[in-house]
This record gives C-alpha cells, structure tokens and sequence, in this order.
C-alpha cells in the first residue's frame, strides 16, 4: 500500500520544468540518432513498437479480432487481425500505424509541459506491456522486453532529473522520428517499384483499399506527423498556441 500512495503520488506530482538547454540537448541527441544509420536501426525498435500497437489499438477499437503482433530484426513489424478485408474498419486499422508514434508524442509533449514526466513514463509502461500480450515471435519478445526493463528501470529507479530528461528525450523521439518513417517507407516503396515488386507497405495497402494513389497517403500521413511535431515541438519549447 505504501508504494503504491507512493508512485500514486509521483504520477500526479508535477516535476519542476526543465531548462531550455535540456529541452535543446534531448532534441539534438535524438535529432542525431535519426541521421546516424546505426542509432536509427537500433532506436528504430521503439518507433515499430508504437506503430504496431495503433495498428492494434485501432484494430481493437472497429471491431476487428486481434490476431497478434510481429517485431523483426529489420525494424519492420506486422500486425494481424481478422475481420471484413475490406471498408472503413479495415483502412482506419491501415492507416493508424505511422501516426501512432507522432500522436504519442503530441499527448507526450502536452503532459511534459504541465510538468508530469512521471505519468507519461508509467503510461509507456502499460503500452509496452499492451503489446507484450500479444508478441508472437522471439525477436519481438526480445525486443519488447529489452524496452520494457529500461522504461520500468528509469521510472521506478531513476531520480527527478533522470526521469524528465528520458521523457524528453522519448518524446522528442517519437516526434521527429514519426516523419523519418514515412520518408523512409516511401523510399522503400520507391525501391520497390524499380524491381518490379509488389508494394506492401501502409500506404500501398490504403492505396488497394480507397483506390486512391498510394502518394496520396503517404502525403497525408506525412502531413500528420508534421502537424504533430509542429504542435508538439511547441509545447516541449514553451511556445503558448492560440
């Protein structure tokens, strides 16, 4: 009873602000991960994580049965869920993967700047172990895992000041790594076409679905996570929106 008054408390107990130059460095640390091909296959695992589980939320949401969730070591992931393969469900499902982690990260933002890095770093807990019910594979077990014992790490164990700064720094993650992933999935798809091969990537998929080009939704997805990481970014920096 008393740890939990105790982490209860740390949750609704809003941590001091930050300095700007944390808010900066975090930025700029994640800002290289994106850009150093090693540190982006590595980090990448998170980002996958998040996006397989807002297919899966998604799919939960309109009805569909949830099948399980695949994380490979290439950084792709796949979600399965049975229910009609066609309709407003089923492109909903398609379309909530590359937005989760930009969306995440804008509720992300929203809580650090009310000061409650505590509570963001418990609700990535119980998103990670959402996900971990439903891991089909060993790597993504691994994987899952791995990332669950750094969270749980840092959030029981980690001072005020290490906490604040891990949240940034995931948050900040999720904002301008969710764009990176569209690039990178319509680079694929570039690739893809060149060989001759079919595309099944998100937007190929919605492309099959609306019969609308699959450009159109990269676009639109792109637009997402851009609108995200504007507003978002704003937040994490202290800008007041109108």
């Amino acid at each position: 009873m008393d740890w939990w008054n105790e982490t209860w408390q740390s949750v609704t107990t809003p941590l001091p602000v930050p300095d700007t130059a944390v808010v900066v460095v975090t930025a700029a640390v994640v800002l290289l991960a994106l850009v150093v091909p090693q540190l982006w296959h590595l980090t990448r695992h998170a980002l996958t994580i998040v996006h397989e589980a807002g297919h899966a939320a998604v799919a939960v949401l309109v009805g569909r049965r949830l099948s399980g969730i695949r994380v490979h070591s290439d950084t792709s992931g796949l979600t399965v869920s049975v229910g009609k393969p066609r309709g407003p469900g089923m492109v909903a499902t398609a379309a909530a993967g590359y937005p989760a982690p930009a969306l995440l990260g804008l509720g992300a933002a929203w809580l650090l700047s009310q000061g409650y890095a505590v509570a963001l770093l418990w609700l990535l807990v119980v998103v990670v172990a959402l996900v971990l019910v439903q891991i089909r594979n060993w790597y993504g077990l691994w994987s899952v895992l791995v990332s669950a014992a750094v969270l749980v790490g840092v959030t029981v164990w980690g001072s005020a000041a290490v906490q604040s700064t891990f949240a940034y720094l995931v948050t900040w993650f999720f904002l301008l790594g969710a764009p990176r992933a569209v690039l990178e999935m319509q680079s694929g798809r570039r690739r893809v076409r060149r060989r001759g091969g079919s595309d099944v990537s998100d937007a190929g998929m919605l492309g099959r679905l609306t019969h609308l080009p699959g450009l159109f939704w990269v676009g639109v997805l792109l637009l997402v996570c851009l609108a995200c990481l504007a507003f978002g970014g704003a937040w994490l920096i202290g800008l007041q929106l109108a």
